[in-house]
């Protein structure tokens, strides 16, 4: 068992939406030296700022959650920037990681480096089993490179990094921009500017047939902290809430929550993505005791009230 209270921890993407929960939990765990870089200050993407990280925060324990990600749209305008971004900090943090000997290296990876057509429910040792989504394939990609890293560097050098695959996040403080967020912070606000503004229609891309699972982000945190505590093996981890829902069920379930009455449209010009989304969760539960606490229900009324108070 790792114990965090008395080491110096480092969080990249600490000042982000997952970051923040995981920040807030390390606190109540007794981390008091927690350093949180910030991308104006380090630039992770460059040797000089990775470089500079490791000099200024001397970690023994990195947790690299920092990411360039937004939802489909996102993905399909800026397929080399997620790409190229994505690798080159992870690639040169594990590398730095390495140089500086730290105690334990924890990387976040990511649902969208599975297969497009995994079999359901997604188990870790079938995510080398075919290529994934098209839409987010070279921020799946670049980030499951990441896991080959992990495991070459324990191979060769002894290192401790660990890699988590996350599913869909929500909660509060997620990123509500129509531009770049992901589905739940995008219909929460769409069905809540569609209420305020008497808008008796709402558009939803695709035809609402692909599925997902979500898992609250407080929940996720706490499935980062447990495995940084209990798990040392080189197999990645799915980290999840085993509830499967279609998008078609997950609209009206959002506008129930928002107060949003209208009609739901259907814009099948649009794509639908990766088209069923659920990982197996008995990994985190058997290694390192991690089941989610939190109901999609129960989830997306404090996620629509966080929204109501911060918009």
């Amino acid at each position: 068992m790792t114990d965090l209270s008395g080491k110096n921890v480092c969080v990249t993407g600490g000042g982000g939406f997952l970051g923040s929960f995981l920040v807030d939990a390390l606190k109540r765990r007794g981390c008091s030296r927690i350093f949180i870089p910030r991308r104006r200050e380090y630039d992770l993407t460059t040797e000089s700022g990775v470089s500079r990280l490791f000099t200024d925060a001397k970690p023994q324990v990195l947790f690299h959650l920092a990411a360039v990600v937004g939802g489909i749209g996102a993905n399909l305008e800026n397929p080399g920037r997620f790409f190229y971004e994505n690798a080159i900090m992870g690639i040169q943090l594990i590398e730095h990681a390495r140089r500086a000997g730290v105690e334990k290296t924890i990387v976040v990876g990511t649902i969208c480096a599975y297969p497009k057509f995994a079999k359901v429910p997604f188990r870790e040792d079938e995510l080398w089993d075919g290529y994934p989504e098209e839409t987010n394939a070279p921020y799946g990609i670049a980030k499951k490179a990441l896991l080959v890293q992990c495991q070459a560097y324990r191979r060769q050098y002894g290192m401790n990094a660990i890699y988590l695959l996350p599913v869909n996040l929500y909660g509060p403080r997620d990123n509500f921009d129509l531009e770049s967020s992901h589905v739940i912070p995008a219909l929460i606000r769409k069905c809540i500017d569609a209420r305020d503004a008497g808008v008796n229609q709402l558009v939803s891309w695709g035809d609402g047939s692909p599925t997902r699972e979500f898992l609250y982000a407080a929940d996720a945190a706490e499935g980062l902290l447990l495995a940084a505590e209990r798990y040392d093996g080189s197999d990645p981890v799915n980290l999840g809430s085993g509830e499967e829902i279609a998008i078609r069920d997950l609209v009206p379930m959002v506008a129930k929550h928002c107060g949003f009455e209208g009609e739901i449209v259907w814009d099948v010009s649009k794509p639908n993505g990766q088209p069923r989304r659920k990982l197996d969760t008995t990994s985190a539960e058997r290694m390192f005791g991690f089941r989610a606490a939190t109901s999609l229900s129960d989830g997306l009324a404090a996620t629509v009230a966080w929204y109501r108070e911060n918009r």
